[in-house]
C-alpha cells in the first residue's frame, strides 16, 4: 500500500467531515426545489461546482492533471441516472448523503448502502452486466476523446471553464444585490462555528469545492485519472469482501476514500454531539435498502453517481455528465412530486 493510494482516506476524511458539518446532500438540494420551494442547498450545489470548476481549469493550465470527461452514452445516461435520481429520494439520501450518514450512526443510510453495494456490484460484474453493457451500447464519440462543452465551441477547456465561472459569479452578485440577500450573523468563535455549528451554504460549498480540487491530482498519482467518485468505492469494498467477485487491484484510492467520508464524518458527529445510532421502523429500513438498490444500479449504468457526474463531471464540462446529472434532477423531481407533493395537495 503506497502512501498515495493512503491520500483517498486523508481526502474522504476532509469529505466527510464537510458533507456532515454542511449537511451536503443532492437528495435534499433537488427534492427541497419542488416540495418546500426553498433554494439553499442547491446554491451550495451551485457553489461547490463553481470553486471546482475553477480549480480543474487552473491546474490544467500548471499542468497538474489533464481532464478526463466521461463519455457521452445516451441510454446508459439518461435511463441510468433517472433511474438513479428515483432511488435517491425513496432511500432519503444522495450517494454522498447517505455515505456521510452512516458515519453519523443512521441505520437506515446503512441499509441504503448495503443495497448500493450489491446492485451496483451486481450490475458491474454480475448478473445485471448485460442489463448495463446493452444500455451503454450507444455510445458518442464513437471513437477518440470524450465530448465535453468546450470541445463542442472548439474553445481550449480552462478557458471556457474560467469564463463560465466569471459569468456566473457576476451574474450572482448582480442577482443577489437585486434581492437584497443578506448573509446570516457570525456567533461564537471561529472554532465552534467550525466544529459544533452547523455551515452555511456558501462555505459549505466552498470547502465541497476544495476537497475536489484536491482530490483530481492525487487521485491521478495513483492511476484513477479522476476527482471524488462514490460507487466505485463501495463496489470495490464489495469485491473484498466476496473474494469470488472479480476485483481491479490497481485501483484502490476511492476505496479509501469511501473510508474516510465515514471516519471525517463520525469525527464530525462525535465532537458536534451529534452521533448517535438510530433505527428506523421496518418498513422505513425495506424502502431506504430498495431506494439504494436503484441508486446502484442507475449509477454503474450511467459510470456515476451524483457526485462522480455532478460534483466531478460537471466541472469537466463533460457532455455526459451533464445528461446524466439533468436526467438525476428529472428523476429526483418526479419521486418528489409523486411521494410528498401529490400525497399533500390531495390532503392525504
Amino acid at each position: 500500500m503506497t502512501p498515495i493510494i493512503l491520500s483517498g482516506l486523508g481526502i474522504g476524511i476532509l469529505f466527510g467531515f464537510a458533507l456532515q458539518r454542511g449537511r451536503f446532500c443532492m437528495n435534499s438540494a433537488f427534492r427541497d426545489i419542488v416540495v418546500l420551494k426553498d433554494y439553499t442547498l442547491i446554491k451550495s450545489v451551485t457553489v461547490a461546482l463553481l470553486t471546482s470548476m475553477a480549480g480543474f481549469a487552473i491546474m490544467v493550465l500548471t499542468n497538474t492533471i489533464t481532464i478526463n470527461p466521461k463519455p457521452i452514452l445516451w441510454a446508459g445516461n439518461l435511463v441510468g441516472s433517472f433511474i438513479f435520481g428515483i432511488g435517491m429520494v425513496i432511500a432519503g439520501g444522495c450517494a454522498s448523503g447517505i455515505t456521510y450518514r452512516v458515519g453519523e450512526g443512521m441505520v437506515g443510510a446503512m441499509t441504503a448502502v448495503l443495497g448500493l453495494m450489491i446492485t451496483a456490484t451486481l450490475t458491474a460484474s454480475g448478473f445485471l452486466a448485460p442489463v448495463k453493457n446493452w444500455l451503454q451500447q450507444w455510445k458518442y464519440p464513437t471513437e477518440g476523446a470524450s465530448a465535453t462543452v468546450a470541445s463542442l465551441f472548439g474553445v481550449d477547456y480552462p478557458y471556457m471553464a474560467l469564463g463560465i465561472v466569471v459569468v456566473a459569479v457576476i451574474l450572482w452578485v448582480i442577482l443577489a444585490r437585486r434581492n437584497k440577500e443578506e448573509a446570516a450573523p457570525k456567533q461564537g468563535s471561529l472554532l465552534n462555528r467550525i466544529f459544533k455549528q452547523g455551515w452555511g451554504w456558501l462555505p459549505t460549498g466552498i470547502a465541497i469545492g476544495l476537497v475536489g480540487i484536491a482530490a483530481f491530482p492525487l487521485s491521478a498519482a495513483s492511476g484513477r485519472n479522476y476527482p471524488l467518485g462514490i460507487t466505485s468505492g463501495w463496489v470495490k469494498i464489495t469485491q473484498l469482501v466476496l473474494p469470488s467477485v472479480p476485483t481491479e487491484n490497481s485501483l484502490k484510492w476511492d476505496m479509501w476514500l469511501i473510508v474516510g467520508i465515514v471516519v471525517g464524518a463520525a469525527v464530525a458527529a462525535l465532537i458536534a454531539k451529534e452521533f448517535k445510532f438510530r433505527v428506523p421502523k421496518w418498513t422505513v429500513l425495506i424502502q431506504t435498502f430498495f431506494g439504494g438498490a436503484l441508486m446502484g444500479f442507475g449509477a454503474v449504468c450511467s459510470t456515476g453517481c451524483n457526485i462522480g457526474h455532478v460534483l466531478s463531471g460537471i466541472p469537466q464540462l463533460s457532455i455526459g455528465s451533464l445528461l446524466a446529472g439533468l436526467a438525476i434532477v428529472l428523476g429526483s423531481w418526479l419521486t418528489a412530486y409523486l411521494m410528498f407533493v401529490r400525497p399533500m395537495a390531495s390532503g392525504d
